[in-house]
């Protein structure tokens, strides 16, 4: 009973401290900030893609939708023959972990649901639509509180969506890197940059921590690398890291390079 009680005590702290309030003369502004979590369904078989895929686009995304969480990102990595495993990697955001926490038992009640994703959810462990899933939940950035849906006009298989996550040594070195980025200015940065991100987040819970994630996207590859440029050439980047204070506050970074699918919100 105590056990319980704690993990509630520390569910509704999270979510109070998820809000932002400015107050002053004139009005009450309140800001949430979101909680997203990446699953990645990692894939052997042709099969177990065409089952997923069949469960994402007509039973899980809908029955999300359904329950009010919109925005949903699906993505898979860019064709590379070095990879002997195929993926697929679902972003999705929610208001609260309380939202989190109570989403698969809400969707194992939703009869159209349940039958929508039949093949899915009930498939043999000889038949299993998957390798593993890896997950991982995420706090968003006090500066990007919200999801950002990129405005993009190119083919979607062209499309260049970044995914970044940076690690650092200890925990007090990735809050300084979490400085760099919000005070000291580098999300402001991306932003005069036109980098179109779709989020920042803070990785709460995952394999690899401390560590932060973040997506930003591009028309197509050309694209991508001449803002990466603007960005290494940026007077604002070659001052933040002449900066003494935040000198070797990445221990390690992964780029992925993804493209939305047909059925992606993004």
């Amino acid at each position: 009973m105590r056990a319980t009680k704690l993990l509630f005590l520390v569910i509704i702290g999270l979510s109070i401290s998820s809000f932002k309030t400015v107050t002053s003369d004139s009005k009450i502004v309140v800001q949430s900030r979101e909680f997203y979590q990446l699953k990645t369904y990692v894939l052997n078989t042709e099969q177990q893609v065409q089952t997923t895929e069949k469960y994402l686009k007509e039973a899980y995304l809908p029955g999300l939708k359904k329950l009010g969480i919109k925005k949903i990102g699906v993505f898979k990595p860019k064709p590379n023959p070095n990879d002997t495993l195929k993926k697929i990697i679902v972003l999705i955001p929610f208001s609260s972990l309380s939202q989190f926490l109570g989403i698969e038992e809400k969707l194992g009640k939703d009869k159209s649901y349940l039958a929508a994703g039949a093949d899915y959810l009930n498939a043999t462990y000889k038949q299993a639509p998957y390798v593993r899933i890896e997950s991982v939940l995420l706090e968003a950035f006090a500066d990007h509180p919200t999801l950002t849906t990129p405005v993009l006009n190119s083919p979607r298989a062209n499309r260049v969506y970044e995914l970044r996550s940076y690690e650092s040594a200890t925990e007090a070195i990735y809050r300084n890197k979490m400085d760099m980025f919000n005070a000291g200015g580098e999300v402001k940065l991306f932003e005069r940059l036109a980098f179109n991100p779709v989020f920042y987040g803070e990785v709460i819970s995952g394999a690899k921590m401390p560590n932060l994630m973040y997506m930003s996207t591009f028309a197509d590859q050309e694209s991508r690398d001449a803002h990466w440029k603007a960005f290494g050439d940026s007077p604002e980047w070659k001052g933040l890291i002449a900066m003494e204070k935040y000198k070797n506050n990445i221990s390690h970074i992964d780029i992925t390079f993804l493209y939305p699918t047909e059925y992606s919100d993004y």
